[in-house]
């Protein structure tokens, strides 16, 4: 298989990255229908609707990367593993193959749901006071995240890896080629990298590889439409199309991550070769509850994703939200406080249960969610959201976590022309991750996802760091099934924000019978731990002075989420795209 670039295509591409899709599935409902409170200050894009395949991502190259191993008859998992190449090359901010994924994946001929665990792990050198100062107490956040302390052992490579041996069709070394040729010709920098480059000087400054890739010679950053080449990234992909993830666990590229980190100066890390040549895909059972007549499936421990979506859907689910509508306060009411008490349980019991005993089936069990939504019965603002007693066959209760994470990360949604499915969401956690650079490509610091204390008044807290352990993670890669067969395949960027983003997307398109592009622009309003944050710059603000008159505190920020998102309905495909990013969604 070829694939050619020209700066033609580059222009194009560059064209995208601010252009609306074109055509448009006819909507659930008008969009002269939608009241303001719906659409203000989010830009208008279009469905695009397929009946072969479709491939919605983060960025038009991606995308584009994606579509053309479906037109060469590969399948969708062939298609994820060129989309994350390119994404990993033009959003190195947000992912790549210094990082980790999770995946969640329809096998249509097995007619089977399953995730994969492509989380990075602690390295095994690691303590408990890796994230604490001498006196023992939490480092500042950037101190810790910027260089070698916060990299854990990247997990992509093997995922990507994994997956292609057991369901890929097209050889391995094809699904590279998009990535080596736009990495050797360049590509047109978008709109979104310059700026987050422009915010991050400093940091990105701090080591000379990361430097001189995002900064031109007179020191000046990278600008919207520079073209851009990374040879040392297309040599790392090539040597990893020849001789499978192999290359990049053992050997030289192994050698080089693994000397870039311990040799970050001012703030070494611990990961070791061992390390890398002992990481290991996990396939693991989806967690799934159901909504009204829909189950919706995802990922579970050590991502908090899937299970708190589920528990708070699931609480939500004991309301009318449907007749309510999104222009009711008490809808948001009920969202924010069912988010409240969902993140309680997160904090409480949520972490790598491999490492952690975790009452996961009584966290979503019926009785347990119907006792929980009773406690959104009042009138107002829940005074406090305590964790819940789920059942659980274990004595220990841990402690409430204090782990942070910030936004970053991408997702993409793929379904092939047999009704395989992927719904990949993929990080390196904050925005350009560790910023050490290697071999063309940024390492992670996934390992600030982790609690920076490890107990608190003597009680452990379950997202501690340990040895080999996986970072508790809030991606939610997600599978809604309708009648055993999948319905809807979304998920978002966000940090701990992505479960409020996901939420959103499907009651909006759900319950409120907006249409898919419709639920993604509504403004986004989450509420984790007791503020509730409303996004900037939308109709999101005019809901401040209601929520605060029913005693919430309330936060006005950027939200930026990503939702990239497919709905499958028998033959018919319809994709959208989140306007807040460079999303495209292209389809036959």
């Amino acid at each position: 298989m070829e694939w050619k670039t020209s700066r033609l295509a580059i222009a194009l591409a560059t064209c995208l990255l601010v252009s609306p899709a074109s055509s448009k599935e006819p909507s659930k409902q008008s969009a002269d229908d939608v009241a303001p409170e719906a659409t203000t200050g989010i830009s208008r894009q279009q469905q695009i609707s397929g009946k072969d395949w479709m491939v919605a991502s983060a960025n038009p190259y991606a995308s584009e990367a994606g579509a053309a191993i479906l037109r060469q008859g590969g399948n969708a998992i062939d298609a994820m593993v060129a989309t994350q190449l390119v994404l990993g090359l033009t959003e190195p901010q947000s992912s790549g193959i210094g990082g980790g994924a999770f995946l969640v994946y329809w096998n249509a001929k097995k007619e089977k749901l399953t995730t994969f665990d492509g989380r990075e792990k602690a390295p095994y050198a690691v303590t408990p006071r890796l994230f604490q100062d001498q006196q023992g107490q939490p480092l500042a956040f950037f101190d810790a995240v910027v260089g070698g302390r916060s990299v854990g052992t990247p997990g992509t490579v093997k995922l990507m890896w994994y997956t292609h041996q057991r369901h890929g069709k097209l050889p391995w070394r094809d699904l590279f080629q998009p990535a080596i040729t736009l990495a050797r010709e360049g590509f047109a920098v978008s709109p979104r990298l310059a700026k987050l480059v422009a915010n991050d000087q400093k940091n990105l400054q701090r080591w000379e590889a990361t430097k001189a890739y995002f900064f031109n010679p007179d020191g000046s950053p990278l600008q919207a439409g520079q073209t851009l080449t990374n040879p040392a990234y297309a040599d790392t992909l090539s040597l990893i199309a020849e001789r499978g993830a192999s290359a990049f666990y053992h050997g030289e590229i192994a050698k080089d991550i693994v000397s870039t980190v311990r040799n970050a100066k001012g703030n070494p890390g611990v990961l070791s070769v061992m390390d890398l040549a002992t990481y290991q895909v996990k396939e693991r059972e989806p967690v799934c509850a159901p909504y009204r007549q829909f189950e919706i499936c995802g990922m579970g421990p050590p991502s908090s994703g899937a299970l708190t979506l589920g528990q708070i859907m699931g609480m939500l689910s004991h309301y009318p939200l449907d007749k309510m509508g999104r222009n009711d306060i008490n809808s948001w009411r009920l969202i924010g406080d069912a988010s409240r008490l969902a993140f309680a349980d997160r904090g409480h019991y949520m972490a790598d249960s491999d490492y952690v005993p975790m009452p996961t089936k009584g966290l979503l069990a019926d009785d347990y969610l119907e006792q929980r939504a009773g406690l959104l019965k009042g009138k107002t603002a829940l005074a406090a959201a305590k964790p819940g007693q789920p059942a659980w066959s274990h004595a220990i209760r841990y402690t409430m976590d204090e782990s942070l994470e910030l936004p970053s990360t991408s997702h993409f949604s793929i379904v092939d022309k047999d009704r395989n499915v992927v719904s990949i969401t993929t990080t390196i956690e904050n925005g350009f991750g560790s910023r050490l650079m290697v071999r063309g490509f940024l390492l992670n610091n996934e390992l600030t996802d982790f609690s920076f204390r490890s107990h608190i008044d003597g009680n452990p807290i379950a997202n501690r760091i340990e040895p080999g352990k996986r970072p508790r993670s809030s991606m939610a890669p997600t599978i809604v099934m309708k009648e055993n067969k999948p319905y809807l395949a979304l998920g978002s960027p966000g940090g701990s924000q992505i479960i409020g983003f996901v939420a959103k997307t499907l009651i909006g398109y759900l319950d409120w019978n907006l249409d898919l592009q419709q639920a993604i622009n509504l403004p986004n309003m989450n509420n984790r731990f007791g503020a509730f944050e409303l996004e900037k710059g939308t109709s999101a603000e005019q809901w401040a002075p209601k929520l605060e008159q029913l005693g919430f505190e309330v936060k006005i920020k950027d939200l930026n989420s990503g939702i990239q998102a497919i709905r499958i309905d028998g033959r018919q495909l319809t994709g959208a795209a989140d306007p807040r990013r460079e999303g495209k969604v292209v389809a036959k």
